[in-house]
């Protein structure tokens, strides 16, 4: 038995398939989600969502925030904005990494350069994966 998996953001469906195990991070720490799983509704954090497909390849989304639903062996993550692997622009990760680590040299306590660094790290870490 498999779980059905969709990744949603407001421009598509990123991924619709079936999987093994849904692994993501909610605000609350990393989940695994395995068939016949409990009902859950959980809110994600900025980091990366793997999803083990039956050939034993994974397909990987950089996620920043939203939800998580499971609930009768199926998992949608809901996402302002969710990135496939193939999807990334690494330039532009860079580019914005940079931009961030410099706002935080002149404020380390801005938050909005602190999330955008961490944003742009997720989306590189999941480029290389």
């Amino acid at each position: 038995m498999t779980l059905n998996v969709e990744v949603v953001s407001p421009e598509r469906v990123q991924y619709s398939g079936e999987a093994r195990v849904v692994i993501c991070r909610t605000t609350e720490g990393e989940l695994a989600f395995l068939t016949d799983h409990a009902p859950l509704i959980g809110a994600l954090g900025i980091g990366e969502v793997r999803i083990g497909q039956e050939s034993g390849e994974d397909e990987v989304a950089a996620v920043h925030g939203g939800f998580v639903e499971v609930r009768n062996n199926k998992v949608v993550i809901l996402s302002d904005v969710a990135e496939l692997k193939s999807q990334i622009d690494v330039n532009r990760a860079q580019e914005a990494k940079k931009r961030a680590q410099s706002a935080l040299q002149a404020d380390p306590d801005d938050e909005d350069a602190k999330a955008a660094l961490r944003r742009a790290e997720v989306r590189l870490e999941v480029s290389s994966d």
